[in-house]
């Protein structure tokens, strides 16, 4: 389906339509807030009730989701081992791999072992489907960076990342984004990293992009798209296929795990529909995670635990941050979006549209890592924490986006469009209201109980099935302390058992955290959005403690 995606240059029914959508998500969020702290005023004993079933099935989902949680970590921890770079030679001869094998005698390490399995189901399945991949040999890697004012000291990490990673660099070409209106330190750093690293790669390009160019906002995507056309004339000047190009998108601070790339190749080579899937790798935030405040070091593990939870279910997984794809596809859905602040998710929900619901992200089990945002102290760190957080709720501008385009779609079934607009809808919600209905909601009923509700059943047992209910979540609480331990990298310097005891404690921050870096900033881009006060591209402020 061929579908403009934005809100720009619409008119009539489809303008009124996209209003009306905007306004949907942030009315239910404060709908669902209001509403339930006037029952707890006026029905104190009806808003009892609500508060408890709410709460209950919060804890079932919360449980549900640590269960899923697990299985993810053990899936990463299990394919840290993986010879990717063996694995895919394998896939370039698959048939005779495969029999090799399947004869090959069952590893007794529990790790080797299902690590093996998953990988005979993989090829099993594309023997199945009759779509072979190129050879590794015939396959290159796009990498683009945009750059508008990140200084050498946060870009070079990652490219010296890709480098010395175990994925041959020379089949990598890398391209920096650098806007035309950055500063001349970093218009200099940039021209460096390219003096030095140049002939590292199969290529290593700097592409200006101009300011001002109409239709064009000031975000990331018009960045990175004006690049990512410059890389297609370069394909085609040297007759490289579309089809045998993967491309990343990564932010400046971006750190590449040194399998990224091979497990990256692996699985585009192994999935049978290759170039209309995006591929997701997990991302973490260690690059300073020991140097920021503990409230801005536990919010990011919280968005890496989310991250390894979605991994598991790829049919509904949407695309985050850093992440990668074919570059057919990309070129097939005329790039990222050069008028939105939300590039990343948004690539997902165009290339969606565009092959009529065709199109999945597939999981990779290997990690990015990035910067938490930081500040010169701590006030200034929990500002920019603040805005970022905002800025990635402004997701929502895809909501209205994409279900004007379901609305028109004839192509993408009835059930993908009333499931996939759902969940959109949902998880917006759901990001606004869950922090603030259990943290400041859940006691107004007995604050404004009347007489009648004193005497009641319900007000003697509501305090007992409440603390029964949260003594459950604790239990998922001691999940996420001690898969965030292990995740951990190792702290450098002096007293480290005390930093890991003093991250344990850190953890019982957890609901004011999420309470005043999520939900609020999650409500206030709705409401923005809802009011039709359309945000700006907020680039995030990087600083890094030297040494």
């Amino acid at each position: 389906m061929n579908y403009n995606y934005s809100r720009h240059n619409i008119q009539g029914k489809d303008k009124a339509l996209e209003r009306a959508l905007e306004i949907l998500p942030g009315f239910l969020s404060w709908i669902i807030i209001i509403g339930m702290l006037v029952l707890s005023i006026v029905e104190p004993l009806v808003a009892a009730v609500v508060m408890i079933a709410f709460i209950l099935y919060w804890v079932l989902r919360l449980l549900y989701m640590n269960i899923f949680l697990v299985l993810s970590y053990l899936r990463l921890d299990i394919e840290k081992e993986a010879n990717w770079i063996g694995r895919i030679a394998g896939v370039d001869r698959v048939q005779s791999y495969n029999q090799e094998l399947c004869q090959l005698p069952c590893p007794k390490d529990f790790k080797a072992k299902w690590s093996l399995r998953l990988h005979c189901k993989e090829l099993s399945d594309l023997i199945k489907s009759g779509s072979l991949p190129p050879k590794s040999d015939d396959i290159y890697h796009l990498v683009i960076i945009p750059v508008i004012k990140e200084t050498r000291d946060i870009i070079e990490p990652g490219i010296e990342g890709i480098k010395s990673g175990k994925y041959p660099s020379s089949k990598v070409l890398v391209v920096i984004a650098l806007e035309d209106r950055a500063s001349t330190e970093v218009q200099n750093d940039v021209l460096a990293i390219k003096d030095l690293y140049a002939k590292k790669f199969f290529d290593f390009l700097v592409v200006r992009h101009p300011s001002n160019i109409p239709g064009e906002a000031r975000v990331k995507g018009a960045n990175a798209s004006y690049a990512a056309r410059s890389a297609k004339e370069y394909f085609d000047q040297r007759k490289i296929l579309y089809e045998n190009v993967i491309v990343s998108c990564f932010d400046a601070d971006t750190v590449p795990n040194p399998d990224y790339f091979s497990c990256l190749t692996y699985h585009f080579m192994i999935t049978p529909n290759r170039v209309q899937r995006s591929y997701q790798p997990i991302p973490v935030y260690h690059n300073n995670i020991w140097n920021v405040p503990s409230f801005a070091r536990i919010i990011d593990i919280g968005t890496s635990f989310f991250e390894l939870v979605e991994a598991t279910n790829p049919k509904k997984m949407v695309t985050f941050s850093s992440h990668s794809m074919s570059f057919k596809a990309l070129v097939d859905v005329d790039f990222w979006p050069v008028d939105m602040i939300s590039d990343d998710s948004a690539i997902f929900w165009k290339a969606f549209i565009r092959y009529d619901g065709d199109y999945q992200t597939v999981p990779i089990y290997t990690t990015v890592s990035m910067d938490i945002v930081a500040g010169r102290n701590r006030g200034e760190t929990f500002v920019n924490i603040y805005k970022q957080k905002r800025r990635w709720a402004w997701g929502v501008e895809n909501f209205p986006i994409v279900l004007r385009a379901f609305l028109k779609s004839s192509g993408i079934s009835f059930y993908q469009r009333l499931t996939y607009g759902f969940k959109l809808l949902e998880a917006f919600v759901s990001w606004a209201t869950w922090s603030l209905l259990l943290s400041l909601v859940s006691w107004l009923p007995g604050f404004f109980a009347s007489r009648e509700f004193a005497t009641s059943t319900v007000y003697y047992i509501a305090p007992r099935i409440q603390a029964t209910i949260f003594s459950l979540a604790s239990f998922g609480l001691i999940i996420c302390v001690s898969l965030s331990i292990m995740m951990l990298p190792p702290i450098t310097g002096e007293h480290n058992i005390l930093k890991k005891i003093r991250h344990v404690f850190e953890w019982l921050l957890i609901p004011v955290i999420v309470l005043v870096l999520s939900a609020i900033p999650a409500l206030d881009a709705q409401t923005r959005l809802m009011f039709g006060r359309y945000m700006d591209f907020w680039v995030t402020d990087k600083y890094r403690k030297k040494g």
